[in-house]
């Protein structure tokens, strides 16, 4: 059985909001989970204000 590598934990700043109030907030710090299917077609996978994991327009973030 392989191992998987951990990989370090990635996060992004939440640049814009529009339309999605609710669930980010500007300035926030945001984790990306990994997903490159999502990354291929301009999103990121954010953990939310819910709690939850939903993919949303790159743009939006400022990753670091």
């Amino acid at each position: 059985m392989r191992k998987r590598r951990k990989q370090p934990a990635r996060f992004a700043v939440c640049i814009k909001n529009r339309g999605y109030e609710a669930s980010l907030e500007v300035g926030k710090l945001y984790r990306v989970i990994p997903d490159p299917e999502a990354q291929g077609h301009g999103y990121l996978r954010i953990v939310d204000e819910s709690g939850e994991d939903y993919g949303y327009a790159a743009d939006r973030f400022f990753s670091i």
